[in-house]
């Protein structure tokens, strides 16, 4: 029978009982509302308290692999640089995952690859890492008693060719806001031949290609700062110096204490370990060089592992394909295939008696 909602009318007798049982019945539910009520009130703050911030990602306890790869649609009027800048991504990074998509016209509802997983580099985690062979830079922030251990992770861009980024380990002297540009002699030297003549110092503004936000290392002439052009990052396009979206040197201009440590590597393999199962992610190299044996042995002692966790078999053929085709893709390593048993040849006698048990062996004796 279909219940409507209301109370049934039952016999005169138990009315009475029945309304004290529905005021009960009432005020339970209503209380079970309330409390409902307040936990999905406590929810979003709950669920907020847990969100990390776009390229935030607890430090691994064991392991090297952190975020996931994942898709998103475009929208009408978006560009697939917009759709890198939402999230996290740079220039490189973005067309390498997209090969099929159009940079400035993806379309409306075409599924875009965002690579949001990546493997850290072999390096000391500490301060900041800033691999110019991925574009991208790492933050190891100082964690707090009690505070869960994190790395953040931007996109960069770095010096075209001919201004290569240095190399090594320095650290921060320095961090200016708005701060002014003193373009360097040989550019105020180029310009004058063109008949351009570029000024002596640019102030603060929307034409300061050092952005908003500019932090000195112990490099004279180098920085790390913002931009005003945003979509070069993810590309090889400054004269050495490190350029990140304006939002992201703002996030970490005022954690980035002066003399914290600044380590610049150029690492185009990287391999590590997630759980039980070991992942490479190769780029191209910044040189015109091809990868070769010593590549190859580079990035097996990435994958050594203590006697204790034991040893996978790797597929060589696998990363040999993935050190001649780099796309920058994490990529796991699948285990070595099992060598083919070679069949054993059957001797002259074998033969002979399954030739004669299937034919006869009249017909086996006149055959020979």
């Amino acid at each position: 029978m279909r219940h409507n909602g209301s109370i049934p009318a039952w016999p005169s007798p138990f009315r009475p009982r029945t309304a004290v049982w529905a005021t009960v019945l009432s005020l339970v539910f209503t209380g079970a509302i309330l409390m409902s009520g307040a936990a999905a009130a406590d929810e979003p703050d709950e669920e907020a308290a847990s969100e990390w911030p776009k390229g935030h990602y607890p430090l691994p306890e064991s392991g090297d692999v952190i975020g996931e790869n994942y898709t998103v649609e475009a929208r009408d009027d978006e560009t697939l640089l917009d759709i890198a800048r939402a999230h996290n991504v740079g220039y490189e990074e973005i067309r390498l995952a997209n090969p099929e998509v159009s940079v400035w016209l993806p379309g409306e509802g075409t599924e875009v690859v965002i690579p949001g997983r990546h493997i850290l580099p072999a390096a000391e985690r500490e301060g900041i890492v800033i691999n110019i062979a991925e574009l991208r830079l790492y933050y190891y922030p100082s964690a707090s008693d009690g505070e869960t251990p994190r790395v953040e992770t931007y996109p960069i861009g770095i010096g075209r060719e001919g201004y290569n980024t240095p190399l090594g380990k320095t650290e921060t002297t320095m961090r200016l806001k708005d701060p002014a540009w003193y373009p360097p002699r040989s550019m105020r030297e180029e310009a004058a031949e063109r008949g351009e003549p570029a000024p002596a110092v640019v102030p603060p503004g929307p034409d300061n290609p050092l952005g908003s936000h500019a932090i000195l290392l112990d490099i004279p002439g180098y920085l790390i700062h913002g931009t005003n052009e945003p979509d070069g990052i993810g590309m090889r396009a400054s004269r050495g110096c490190i350029r990140m979206f304006p939002e992201d040197i703002e996030s970490i201009f005022d954690r980035v204490p002066v003399g914290m440590q600044v380590n610049i590597i150029n690492q185009p393999i990287k391999a590590g370990w997630d759980g039980d199962m070991p992942y490479v992610q190769v780029f191209e190299t910044l040189e015109d060089q091809e990868y070769g044996m010593a590549a190859l042995m580079e990035t097996l002692s990435l994958l050594e592992r203590s006697g204790d966790e034991g040893s996978v078999p790797l597929n060589y053929e696998q990363l040999r394909h993935l050190l001649e085709n780099p796309n920058g893709a994490v990529v796991a390593l699948e285990q070595a295939p099992e060598p083919e048993e070679e069949p054993e040849e059957p001797d002259a006698g074998g033969l002979y008696d399954e030739l004669a048990a299937l034919l006869g062996p009249e017909l086996v004796r006149q055959d020979s």
